[in-house]
C-alpha cells in the first residue's frame, strides 16, 4: 500500500469546497449567510466582546462584511487582518469603517496601516476563524497559506469558526500543531468544543 500524500489530499477536498460554493445561488448563499450572521451575534462570546476579530471575507466566503459592521454598530473594537509581505504572518488593525480597507493580498480587503492602529494585546478578545471546510471536532482546512494557523497558535482568546453546512465533514486531516476552534457555526447549527 502507497504512502498516502496529504498535501494531495487537502488540495482536492479544497477543490471540492471551492466548487460546492460555486454551485450555491445567490439566493441560497445570502440565506445561508443570513442563517450564520443570526448565530453568531446571538452567541455570548459574540454579544459580550468588546474586542471583535475579524477576516473580510470574499465573494466565496461566508460573508463577514455585515457582521463587520454589526459590531461596529454595537460599538464593539474591532479588528481585521493584513497579511506581512514575504512571510505567512499577518497584523490585525483596528477599522473604524470599512473605508479603512484596500485590497492587497490576494485581492483581499485589508486594512490601511497609515489610517489603523496595530492591535498588540488581543486578551478579551472573540475572533472568527475562516475555513473551506471544518470538521466535527473544530478543526479546519484554509487555504493552505498558514496565515491563522499561525496567527492562533498563541491566541489567547475564544474562536469562533463559520462554514456552510455543505463543507462540513466528519474529520479533515490536521497535524499536531493545528489548533480547533471553540466554537462551530454553520447556517443550521452551532457546536461547541
Amino acid at each position: 500500500m502507497g504512502k498516502v500524500d496529504i498535501r494531495q489530499v487537502k488540495k482536492a477536498l479544497r477543490d471540492q469546497f471551492k466548487q460546492l460554493r460555486r454551485e450555491m445561488t445567490s439566493a441560497q448563499k445570502q440565506q445561508k449567510d443570513q442563517g450564520i450572521f443570526q448565530k453568531v451575534t446571538a452567541l455570548e462570546e459574540y454579544r459580550t466582546a468588546k474586542l471583535f476579530l475579524c477576516f473580510v471575507s470574499t465573494p466565496i466566503e461566508v460573508d463577514t462584511h455585515r457582521l463587520i459592521l454589526h459590531a461596529l454598530e454595537q460599538g464593539k473594537r474591532v479588528a481585521v487582518p493584513r497579511c506581512i509581505d514575504g512571510t505567512s504572518r499577518m497584523d490585525f488593525y483596528l477599522i473604524r469603517s470599512m473605508d479603512d480597507l484596500e485590497p492587497c493580498t490576494f485581492s483581499v480587503l485589508e486594512p490601511v496601516p497609515d489610517r489603523c492602529e496595530k492591535l498588540a494585546d488581543f486578551r478579551e478578545a472573540f475572533c472568527i476563524v475562516p475555513g473551506l471546510g471544518f470538521d466535527m471536532q473544530g478543526f479546519r482546512l484554509g487555504y493552505g497559506k498558514g496565515y491563522y494557523d499561525r496567527f492562533l497558535a498563541d491566541f489567547p482568546g475564544k474562536t469562533a469558526g463559520i462554514c456552510y453546512n455543505c463543507c462540513m465533514r466528519n474529520l479533515l486531516p490536521h497535524g499536531r500543531y493545528d489548533r480547533a476552534v471553540d466554537i462551530l457555526v454553520t447556517e443550521k447549527y452551532v457546536k461547541r468544543f
